[in-house]
């Protein structure tokens, strides 16, 4: 509980002791003795239900609007214009700065936020570090995730999620940073330790517009007043541009697949297998080897950032290697499924440069022909739809164009921009259906066969028209490779 000046100072002496028991930005949620917290959304201007949340027992009402303070019912409505910026300041005072209690690792980047959260997370679990998880396959401690609709939750939710791990003793999260919850201010108040860029690629142009701004919204991760070290992905260009953000109090280090890098971190060899990949490895401690269970060349990027994450938050170095060697793929992120004729690696891949990079790797561990089953989801950036067409067909063997999450356009129109884009039909079928799809590809594989089923990865629906239909891909892919 907190006086009510305390959560937010501005608050006019007659009301300034008025105690608040909780915070809430639904009026449906309001119990008594919170404060609501009126917002104007896009969809929903929630002024209109503070006499809702009022006559629910709310306690005072902090309002977006450049209203004079005012009083409904004896209830003081108090303005503050720029609310949704100053929100999750306002939510770390009421559940007392609860980030300060553990190390935070924020991941931005187009590609590899989640793969190096979940590495993170996981690494940290095994040498007994409790952990907790924030990003696109949900929230919660390691083992015990509940799905999430946002990349990055909203500032009120991201606090209370906060506050409950400090009460769980957790002891470092990794979060995924997206580009929309930063430029949004929904990280705000977070006291992040770490941050790693992975690479900046096209991707939700729809929201930002042009990739200046996209690229802008990221770099926001970099002038975090709470930073101790930056680590940046030397094998993208735009890391410079961030780099030059950091304050010169920040540790910068750099990572690179590259073996004559000058990169703080560089892969100096790789050895890629159907079992994993052998890296040799420089870093600033000097020249180690690692062998991970991870597949494709990509994920080489992945376990250099995230090793240099382990080591900001004073893992030994040691320990980072034994606890990288024992960490499974990511649910959805190169996951590996095979019996004793083909191997299926389902990936989330649904960027040009994510179907790019899986495909690329992917030829490097294949003995057989490369397959790849991929579409494009609906009400998204069109513009990828005949680039990832032109990807598909140049670097795997055979493709089958099917549907993603076509939400509300036609399936068949979709494919037809996908098509656009394709070098040569006779390599490609066309099946809409994508558990057809799937199941055509697995049965027209040969033995040694790799097989992609890119663009949802982890996701267990199918989006069509407003519906959300029960659709695993890996599930669906197990069961047939039992048959």
């Amino acid at each position: 509980m907190l006086r009510l000046v305390e959560l937010w100072p501005a608050t006019p002496k007659a009301y300034a002791d008025i105690t608040v028991h909780g915070l809430s930005t639904n009026s449906r949620d309001v119990q008594q003795g919170d404060v609501f917290i009126a917002l104007q959304g896009l969809r929903h201007d929630a002024r209109a239900f503070i006499p809702q949340a009022i006559a629910q027992g709310a306690v005072a009402v902090l309002c977006q609007t450049s209203d004079d303070t005012q009083l409904i019912n004896g209830i003081p409505i108090l303005a503050i214009p720029q609310l949704p910026q100053l929100l999750g300041d306002i939510a770390a005072r009421f559940y007392q700065q609860p980030s300060q209690s553990f190390d935070v690792v924020a991941v931005t980047g187009t590609n590899g936020k989640t793969s190096c959260a979940q590495l993170l997370a996981h690494a940290c679990q095994y040498l007994g570090l409790k952990s907790a998880i924030l990003g696109t396959l949900g929230n919660g401690l390691v083992g015990d995730i509940q799905p999430s609709t946002h990349t990055t939750l909203e500032a009120l939710q991201l606090q209370k999620k906060l506050a409950s791990f400090r009460d769980a003793d957790v002891k470092m999260v990794a979060m995924e940073a997206s580009s929309h919850g930063l430029e949004q201010g929904r990280l705000t108040a977070t006291a992040i330790d770490t941050a790693i860029f992975t690479n900046l690629t096209r991707d939700h142009l729809d929201y930002h517009g042009s990739m200046d701004a996209y690229q802008q919204a990221k770099g926001l991760l970099f002038q975090w007043p709470t930073l101790k070290t930056a680590i940046f992905n030397a094998d993208d260009p735009a890391y410079l541009a961030y780099q030059a953000l950091v304050l010169p109090s920040v540790r910068c280090w750099t990572y690179s697949q590259q073996a004559d890098s000058q990169a703080d971190f560089v892969a100096l060899h790789i050895e890629p297998s159907l079992q994993g990949l052998v890296l040799t490895i420089k870093t600033p401690f000097g020249i180690v080897n690692l062998k991970s269970q991870l597949l494709g060349r990509f994920n080489v990027s992945n376990l250099l950032a995230v090793l240099a994450g382990l080591l900001s938050i004073h893992v030994s170095l040691a320990d980072a290697l034994t606890a990288l060697a024992h960490v499974q793929p990511v649910r959805g992120r190169m996951q590996c499924l095979s019996n004793d004729r083909i191997t299926v690696v389902v990936d989330y891949a649904h960027t040009p440069d994510a179907l790019e990079k899986v495909l690329a790797s992917l030829r490097e561990h294949s003995q057989g022909q490369l397959w790849c089953v991929f579409g494009c989801g609906g009400d998204r950036d069109t513009g990828k739809r005949p680039l990832m067409g032109e990807i598909a067909t140049r670097l795997a063997d055979k493709v089958v164009v099917t549907a993603d999450n076509p939400r509300s356009e036609q399936i068949d129109a979709i494919i037809a921009d996908i098509m656009v884009g394709i070098l040569n039909p006779q390599q490609v079928t066309i099946n809409p259906d994508r558990q057809q799809a799937i199941e055509y590809a697995l049965t027209h594989a040969q033995v040694g066969d790799l097989v992609l089923i890119a663009g949802k990865g982890h996701e267990d629906y199918q989006e069509i028209h407003g519906v959300r239909y029960p659709f695993d891909d890996a599930a669906i892919v197990q069961q047939l490779l039992n048959k």
